[in-house]
């Protein structure tokens, strides 16, 4: 039996898998501090995307918000999740800017981070783990991006692993399934050669519920050797999100494991969530049937909407089963990059204008010629050869290669964008200057959201702050909990 370590996801996957990353500071700041207390290793809290949503469409600072959220939980590391080699957009970032994201996030109080690139390429990943060390000695797990394919063998997988595990700036692996597609049979060979190229470093993993496989697809995984599992409250669960904290909790312990979790705080958290969910409009208390047909297209949960929005703007709803066709066509075509952000979108852009257009790669966008000519990395397979004449016969294709990307310095980003305010760079690096302008004109944070304080939570985190005392009781005739302070 081994002791099991949680990791919460709330705040960001759970957040960007249901509410298209729209969660303001607000919104959690009321229960972080119970988050805080509930003894999860690691708070996963931000990424590179929710900056690009928050000032564009909630008009809210990013910085100011994530420093108030930071600053309500002070006894749990701190996690942000970057692309290794680009951030916020789908295009490619300047190494100088990326080393930026993170230094400013450990500026701001970020102790953990997770990198990644969907193809693999261990080099970036590398640099940033070293650039998160020397910054502030931040924990660093380096993803694994499992995806279905040919090509994706425990082999392939195996050997990116072995290089990130060697590298003294990781501190552990994480085996992330962002199409909840791994079954016991694929784990019971995979995580154990993980754990062996590892060499002692933990193995975390994570699992989108997409096919509702994931909660028991983690009890399995944990059988061969994983130790930390991501998790979610249950309103920010499931579905395209990650499995319940609550059923993998109560779980882990009828298998006969161990955990650190306070239980006590699940159902105040749960409860202020679907509160705050269902007044924004937003996606709560998910679940997932099981379609094989999503093991072929391999798309996130989150994409789905706006696959619907597409075609709905041509008055084509009717061909949204030929679209994830055509996924699953256009991903072999691409040599099986992996079902992630950016070739998630790439992959589903493409697919989409393939049918609205009715002639197969006759437009084809930017992003999908660079990715063609290798300038995300090498693909883990090559492009079909009659498609890559297509892309590169493109209107397009001649100008984006004659524009390959730059690698500027970090002043000559600074010359460029007239300021030597980190910060402040990049906002004006990644934002149109009229969102930002728009974003400061609405005024500073808003500390939380309308009608959704009670006073049972207000009390609750009084006492919390004040008191010395290990265990508080708040009763309630709506709301009944037992708040344990850690001493």
């Amino acid at each position: 039996m081994a002791h099991i370590e949680f990791l919460d996801e709330t705040m960001r996957d759970g957040q960007q898998s249901l509410w298209g990353l729209r969660m303001q500071a607000g919104m959690a700041l009321p229960v972080s501090p119970l988050i805080d207390k509930t003894g999860f290793k690691i708070i996963d809290l931000t990424g590179g995307g929710m900056m690009d949503v928050l000032i564009r469409y909630c008009q809210e600072d990013y910085w100011s918000g994530l420093d108030l959220l930071v600053a309500s939980m002070p006894n749990t590391p701190l996690r942000a999740g970057l692309r290794a080699n680009a951030n916020v957009t789908f295009g490619i970032t300047p190494p100088a800017m990326m080393d930026l994201w993170v230094r400013r996030l450990c500026a701001h109080g970020v102790r953990s981070f997770w990198f990644y690139d969907v193809l693999l390429g261990t080099e970036n990943m590398l640099r940033l783990a070293k650039e998160a060390k020397q910054a502030n000695g931040a924990q660093v797990a380096a993803a694994i991006m499992f995806a279905l394919s040919p090509v994706h063998t425990d082999e392939f997988f195996i050997q990116k692993a072995a290089v990130l595990a060697a590298d003294p700036n990781v501190d552990s692996i994480l085996l992330y399934d962002t199409a909840g597609v791994l079954e016991r049979e694929r784990l019971s060979t995979l995580v154990p050669a993980l754990v062996k190229v590892a060499g002692g470093k933990p193995i975390e993993m994570h699992s989108n519920n997409l096919l509702g496989m994931s909660a028991k697809a983690y009890l399995d995984a944990i059988d061969f050797g994983v130790s930390v599992i991501h998790t979610a409250s249950r309103p920010m669960a499931n579905g395209p999100s990650v499995p319940s904290t609550e059923i993998m909790a109560k779980n882990v312990l009828l298998k006969g494991h161990t955990h650190s979790l306070d239980e006590s705080l699940f159902a105040p958290v749960a409860d202020h969530f679907e509160k705050v969910g269902k007044a924004a409009g937003f996606l709560v208390n998910q679940y997932a049937e099981y379609d094989v047909f999503s093991i072929e297209h391999q798309i996130p949960g989150g994409m789905m909407g706006t696959f619907k929005a597409q075609l709905a703007n041509h008055n084509m709803m009717d061909k949204l089963d030929e679209v994830l066709d055509e996924v699953a066509a256009v991903r072999r075509d691409m040599g099986y990059p992996g079902m992630a952000t950016p070739f998630s979108q790439l992959v589903g852009i493409q697919a989409v204008l393939n049918v609205v257009t009715g002639k197969r790669y006759g437009t084809v966008p930017d992003e999908v010629i660079q990715y063609a000519a290798e300038y995300y990395g090498k693909p883990v397979a090559p492009v079909d050869p009659e498609v890559m004449d297509k892309i590169m016969a493109s209107p397009r294709a001649k100008e984006v290669l004659a524009n390959p990307p730059e690698e500027p310095t970090l002043d000559d980003i600074k010359k460029q964008y007239g300021t030597e305010d980190e910060d402040e760079l990049i906002y004006r690096a990644f934002l149109p200057d009229a969102d930002v302008a728009k974003m400061r004109a609405a005024g500073p944070i808003k500390t939380s959201y309308p009608l959704l304080s009670t006073p049972e939570l207000e009390q609750a985190r009084k006492l919390m702050k004040i008191t010395n005392m290990p265990v508080i009781e708040v009763k309630s005739s709506t709301l009944n909990m037992s708040l344990r302070r850690s001493t």
